[in-house]
């Protein structure tokens, strides 16, 4: 069975002061653009809460960086090549890419937790550069690399983050985080159609009678109700994992509920009837949740 070694999760090196300066920026940023989440840290021990909001900005600037029009400032693209570099090996000491804000992150996130995989950076990496050329999904199979890309590589850095190894906790984070982009997707549908972008799956919309041209007035009960499916399925894969987890299992638990609750009000919403639309979780529905993720025992599933 896999699970963590006897000091799995052990954090034995100290915060870089340096590094440790951001964190008030990086906890401004979690709770403006990423509320549910921030919720559920607080569930997590400090150290390791602080390490996942350093881990949250990296991620969101690199987001930033890369918007939808390709617009970027004049050192975006430096500061991705390096992040890029980092992620392959290179090292400014050793006369690699010049150090960015988010290589020194990654470099002491490296170095406090031994096992976080630099391959989800290089990969995470790959799925920015997809959003900026603007991604056309045609099958299921693309809409699934585009989530792992985006988000299955955050569940696998998180995972490292609280201590998990194997290739059991590896599959389950990588799934969660997939769910959680699949839910994203199905949220956003009308917001991404005002700005040109549509991922879903080709293959799909046609199997339920609609195309990118008709799917802002057409019956998208059927996709999403499909939509729905697959994002469960991955959901019930992904939290069977996190029992894994030697840390944080409440705080992911309640971060997983919280977002598959969206699932839920896409239902009760009609499934898309209302245009436009993006379902949103009631704040008391949310803070239930992390409620019940208080008091239900923590090595429970």
């Amino acid at each position: 069975m896999s699970g963590p070694g006897p000091a799995a999760g052990t954090i034995a090196a100290a915060r870089d002061p340096e590094v440790a300066a951001l964190l008030p920026e990086a906890r401004r940023t979690i709770r403006r653009v990423a509320r549910t989440f921030a919720l559920a840290s607080r569930l997590l021990p400090r150290e390791i809460r602080e390490d996942t909001e350093l881990l949250y900005l990296v991620l969101r600037t690199l987001d930033d960086l890369v918007d939808l029009e390709g617009a970027r400032d004049p050192g975006a693209e430096a500061r991705l090549a390096a992040v890029e570099a980092w992620a392959a090996g290179a090292s400014p000491a050793a006369g690699g890419t010049a150090a960015t804000p988010e290589t020194r992150i990654l470099g002491d996130l490296v170095r406090r937790h031994p096992a976080l995989p630099r391959d989800a950076v290089t990969d995470f990496m790959a799925g920015m550069r997809q959003d900026l050329d603007g991604p056309r999904m045609e099958t299921e199979a693309d809409v699934d690399r585009y989530c792992y890309r985006v988000a299955g590589t955050v569940g696998r850095l998180m995972a490292s983050i609280l201590g998990a190894t194997g290739d059991d906790a590896d599959r389950a984070a990588r799934a969660l985080g997939m769910a959680m982009q699949r839910t994203n997707i199905l949220r956003d549908v009308d917001e991404d159609l005002a700005r040109g972008r549509v991922y879903l799956a080709d293959e799909t919309l046609r199997a339920h009678g609609l195309d990118h041209a008709t799917l802002a007035t057409g019956d998208r009960a059927g996709i999403l109700r499909d939509g729905i499916a697959r994002a469960d399925g991955a959901y019930r894969a992904g939290m069977a994992g996190i029992r894994l987890l030697p840390h944080g299992r409440r705080s992911i638990r309640a971060a997983a509920v919280m977002y598959r609750e969206i699932l839920r009000q896409i239902e009760r919403d009609g499934l898309g009837a209302r245009r436009p639309w993006r379902s949103v979780v009631p704040r008391w529905r949310k803070a239930a949740i992390v409620l019940l993720a208080v008091v239900r025992p923590a090595g429970r599933g």
